[in-house]
């Protein structure tokens, strides 16, 4: 079948493509806790729990154009004086750039990877409250963004955001 491409429509030669672009090529759970340490007497308990959660983004270098993302979350739930359940979970995802000027680069790894991490690290947490005893805790979602160019404004040089009581 015969094509025709116009003047800007060319096909490009195998790795002539210098557009940027940037992807997520894997994720995957890194560590997971889950602590219970008062069962089952915290079952008996009729106060609902304080949880308070905690939010940590790290990231590194891998290989040339390949970067992982850690989006660490750690959240504490407390009842009448008594610990319900300790969650630490670090999610992460392995990024690939091509073509992108190197001071893209972290505003992508700690603004907009955590974005798309956060679904699935939302879901594992859920799933885990839930797979010990207690009904699915659901994090409301998070702005990343603006979250990083906050943590940018106030420290021009950093290599990692955190984040508390999301």
């Amino acid at each position: 079948m015969d094509q025709d491409y116009g003047a800007s429509q060319q096909p490009m030669a195998n790795g002539a493509d210098t557009a940027p672009a940037a992807g997520m090529i894997s994720q995957y759970i890194k560590d997971l806790s889950f602590e219970n340490p008062n069962a089952p007497a915290i079952f008996q308990v009729q106060t609902p729990p304080a949880i308070d959660v905690q939010f940590n983004i790290g990231s590194s270098k891998v290989a040339d154009d390949v970067h992982e993302v850690v989006l660490k979350i750690e959240v504490k739930a407390d009842s009448d004086g008594q610990t319900a359940f300790i969650v630490d979970l670090s999610y992460a995802g392995l990024f690939g750039f091509r073509n992108v000027p190197e001071d893209q680069i972290q505003p992508f790894m700690l603004g907009e990877a955590p974005r798309l991490l956060f679904p699935f690290a939302r879901r594992v947490l859920a799933d885990a409250v839930r797979d010990g005893g207690f009904p699915p805790l659901l994090l409301e979602p998070i702005d990343f963004g603006a979250l990083y160019l906050q943590q940018a404004q106030a420290n021009a040089d950093t290599t990692g955001a955190t984040f508390g009581n999301a």
